[in-house]
């Protein structure tokens, strides 16, 4: 078992409990919410207003939701409140009694939801599964997206953030990841990167100089690793894994990388998120990274995000070449 992951829990006993209520299958994936996070003010504020927003909306019908968690897994309320804001007639029944058509009612339900808000597969945050089981990460990202796109007027607290913790049951044992996640706008980082981000710039108005960019990007990097023997001809898949990003870092930055405290050849998505929280903690202590970056883009391959990365450590060694 991976050592580290006792240290998400406030309390020795809270990891045997834990694993006592949440059973995790053999290749299972799933990420949660750590106990730390649990007394987060502004968590609890978005909370209380969204079970606000939803009494409020659901008034006549005489619906009262006390739990995010424990009113909103069956799908009863999700049906009502996207019936209500939406106007939306769903082909289910209201009442869902078994798991099995809680499930189908969840699936219908959910599919509706990213037809409505134009969400691809790859983009949601929430699955039937991760709902009908009560998940409280997956719940609030669910319940963000629909009053965002159906009532944008509503005045959710900006910048909620929690610390993550993902969890896979492999082969070789339980293996963990941590990540701080944002369920609300991050105000500060996006009015910082309107105000000063010419990749926005580049990637809507000038896409015809997107590749002379990469180029640049490109021979900086093989300057580097290729004094490990390493040669990287795709940014989007090659710094996925977070292990040509960390041999870079620890090319430019002179540090020597345990191989015990990284996955060189990672063979899970945990793996990956543990390289890349490494390589993104580095660059935070290394004062090379002043905006907040989710480390699940990088390992999702967004173009966009992986540049910034690569600019940071570019605007600083460039001079130092030339």
């Amino acid at each position: 078992m991976d050592p580290d992951f006792l240290n998400i829990f406030t309390q020795p006993a809270a990891l045997n409990e834990f694993l006592a209520e949440n059973v995790i299958a053999q290749g299972e994936r799933r990420k949660l919410i750590k106990p730390t996070s649990s007394n987060n003010a502004k968590l609890e504020e978005l909370k209380l207003l969204l079970i606000d927003w939803i009494n409020t909306t659901l008034k006549e019908e005489h619906i009262v939701v006390k739990s995010l968690e424990e009113d909103l897994y069956d799908g009863l309320v999700l049906h009502h409140l996207l019936e209500n804001l939406g106007s939306l007639k769903l082909d289910v029944d209201k009442l869902a009694l078994t798991e099995k058509k809680q499930r189908q009612k969840l699936s219908v339900i959910l599919e509706a939801v990213a037809k409505c808000l134009q969400l691809e597969e790859s983009q949601l945050k929430w699955s039937v599964e991760s709902i009908l089981t009560k998940d409280l990460l997956s719940t609030l990202h669910l319940l963000v997206a629909i009053a965002k796109h159906f009532q944008p007027t509503l005045a959710m607290p900006p910048n909620v953030q929690v610390e993550t913790i993902t969890i896979e049951n492999t082969s070789r044992g339980l293996k963990t990841a941590s990540a701080v996640e944002y369920i609300t706008e991050n105000k500060d980082n996006l009015e910082a990167q309107t105000k000063n981000d010419a990749f926005d710039e580049l990637f809507s108005h000038a896409p015809d100089k997107l590749d002379a960019v990469k180029k640049v990007f490109l021979q900086f990097v093989n300057q580097h690793v290729a004094k490990l023997g390493l040669n990287v001809k795709d940014i989007e898949s090659q710094f996925a894994d977070g292990v040509i990003l960390l041999l870079l870092i620890g090319q430019l930055e002179g540090y020597f990388l345990n191989l015990r405290d990284f996955f060189l050849t990672p063979s899970s998505t945990t793996e990956m998120l543990h390289n890349v929280n490494l390589a993104l903690d580095l660059l935070t202590d290394g004062g090379l990274l002043n905006f907040s970056v989710n480390s699940e883009d990088i390992v999702n391959g967004d173009m966009k995000t992986i540049m910034r990365i690569l600019y940071c450590l570019y605007s600083k060694y460039k001079t130092k070449e030339t």
